[in-house]
């Protein structure tokens, strides 16, 4: 049977992701949404850094690759506020993880009217 990987660490992310989905809605702007998760991974505790460049991460990542949130140094963290996730997010995300050399990325869209995470692994990494 498959291991969810950080499990305690995806849960707290999504449940606070939900909490911002139920305050702002599914009408806000991305930089709304990304604020008010900002404000609560504070209020908890939790390390993170907005909007970084993987290039912090691996010196021989590419310039340009910046995601949204990087949670504890582990887990990648990209909003978004449309219709769909595309494959190209799923993609993009999966690029900021192979540059970085990280192992999971989730993405949130908020104009859902049900937030769902997808879970995006980076295959290139062995997960132990």
């Amino acid at each position: 049977m498959a291991q969810i990987l950080y499990k305690e660490l995806s849960y707290k992310i999504t449940g606070l992701c939900f909490k911002v989905h139920n305050e702002l809605g599914r009408f806000c702007k991305e930089k709304q949404c990304a604020d008010l998760f900002e404000s609560l991974l504070k209020e908890e505790g939790i390390k993170y850094k907005r909007e970084f460049d993987t290039k912090l991460i691996n010196k021989e990542s590419p310039v340009g690759n910046r995601g949204d949130f990087l949670i504890d140094d582990k887990v990648i963290v990209e909003f978004k506020v449309k219709n769909i996730i595309t494959k190209e997010d799923y993609y993009q995300v999966q690029r900021y993880l192979k540059s970085a050399k990280l192992k999971l990325g989730l993405i949130f869209n908020f104009r859902n009217r049900y937030l769902k995470a997808k879970r995006v692994l980076n295959s290139s990494v062995s997960i132990k």
